[in-house]
């Protein structure tokens, strides 16, 4: 009896160390797999947040001239005009992936027709995580009476939430855009939504979905021969044919449509709500 128990413990402990190092080994195949699908993640992570390329006209035209003073005082671009003092200012978000600079030119062109010009760099070039950011430049503006509020793409459909709620907002540019929620409510608010004829997009822009969405009143301009990326001066869009209308003149009627509108609200009596106030909406 003792030497049968003898030999069937000898065998427990034989199965036993052959089963740990067949243990030990998957659980290195699943370090190994865990590790590659984390590589993957990262270099799939930084690639989406990496920004698209500028072209030179962006750098161009981050520096100041006469007519235009540009800062980055406060945390944005500020485009400020020589000329007068504004009292209309548009706060403008950029498009996912694209750098602010990139719309320094069109932002130039605006300011020089009188109106301050903030452009707001968000998280990761990523507007929705920075919708809110309007906040804190209409705070620091109290001398400016009116507020308009525009963006590219991704910028423009944050834009557009934030003016849903904000009573200070009083024009809305969406460039290439279509805002996420409904702004309809705001038939107050002077309203201009801006596309290419090229751009991918474009039918979703127009269609009667998204007018249904926007203020009765809304302006909407079709640029022929545009595209989506020129609305600023990068490159590398993703799935964006090609434009048959040179890139600063896109941007010259992009730039008039939004003068356009904030003209329309410059001339307007000041608001009597509350900068920080909010307009009790559903989903506000």
């Amino acid at each position: 009896m003792t030497a049968t128990g003898t030999a069937t413990a000898t065998g427990t402990a034989t199965a036993t160390v052959a089963v740990r190092p067949r243990k030990r080994r998957w659980l290195r195949w699943v370090a190994v797999i865990v590790g590659v699908m984390l590589l993957v993640a990262a270099v799939a992570g930084a690639w989406f947040v990496q920004p698209q390329p500028n072209l030179p006209e962006a750098s161009a035209a981050m520096v100041s001239t006469p007519q235009v003073v540009v800062s980055q005082d406060h945390g944005w671009i500020e485009f400020r005009p020589t000329a007068s003092e504004p009292t209309t200012g548009f706060i403008f978000y950029p498009g996912g992936r694209v750098e602010p600079a990139a719309y320094a030119r069109s932002a130039q062109a605006i300011a020089q027709a009188g109106y301050l010009v903030v452009i707001v760099p968000m998280p990761l070039n990523l507007a929705v995580l920075g919708a809110n950011k309007a906040d804190d430049v209409i705070a620091a503006y109290p001398e400016i009476q009116h507020w308009a509020i525009g963006g590219h793409s991704l910028g423009g459909a944050m834009a557009g939430q934030y003016a849903r709620c904000q009573p200070a907002i009083e024009g809305l540019a969406l460039w290439a855009a279509f805002p996420n929620g409904d702004v309809s409510g705001r038939d107050d608010i002077e309203a201009v939504s801006i596309w290419g004829s090229l751009d991918g997009g474009a039918e979703r822009f127009g269609s009667a979905a998204t007018k249904a969405t926007l203020p009765p009143d809304t302006r909407y301009m079709i640029i022929d021969g545009g595209n989506h990326e020129q609305m600023g001066d990068y490159t590398g869009q993703p799935n964006d044919p090609p434009a048959t209308i040179r890139r600063d003149e896109q941007q010259a009627q992009v730039q008039q449509a939004t003068i356009e509108m904030l003209a329309a609200i410059d001339s307007r009596q000041p608001p009597t709500a509350s900068a920080g106030a909010t307009v009790q909406l559903p989903g506000c």
